[in-house]
């Protein structure tokens, strides 16, 4: 066989290998990404853990629940779930915490991907964000994968 040939194969193989792994993942994210699509928008609400309203770590409870993951309903508790993550590994489902009243964990969300996550925002309520942005970057504390 020819060295063109063995690199095309080598080429082809790794692009078969690729497309599997990515449409193994799609099928997770896209369910992920259905059930936070579909609270998008809902108001913060404190002890919130339904679509009338959520509080930060209601929403991930409640997604994470539609997933058939039982996380601790408080995001101290969540922050020990599930293994810790460096932040430049990071996946699509892990959780992301925040320190945003100075005591310690107080804010988590999901990362989605690219830099961002969903959270329920006591400001604005469920939305997406960068964990990029000024306020997050400084706060961010840690990630947990529980899936």
């Amino acid at each position: 066989m020819s060295l063109k040939k063995k690199l095309t194969a080598a080429v082809m193989g790794l692009a078969i290998a690729f497309s599997v792994v990515t449409t193994g993942n799609a099928h997770a994210d896209s369910k992920l990404d259905n059930v936070i699509d579909s609270a998008l928008g809902t108001p913060y609400r404190t002890a919130g853990t339904t679509l009338n309203g959520f509080d930060c770590s209601g929403f991930t409870s409640y997604v994470f629940d539609k997933l058939g993951i039982d996380l601790p309903r408080q995001s101290s508790a969540q922050y020990g779930a599930g293994s810790k993550v460096d932040k430049s590994d990071l996946r699509a489902g892990d959780l992301v915490f925040f320190n945003t009243n100075g005591r310690g964990i107080s804010h988590v969300g999901i990362y989605v991907g690219n830099n961002k996550f969903a959270h329920s925002s006591s400001s604005n309520g469920v939305r997406y964000d960068s964990l990029g942005s000024s306020y997050y970057a400084e706060r961010y504390v840690g990630a947990a994968r529980v899936m």
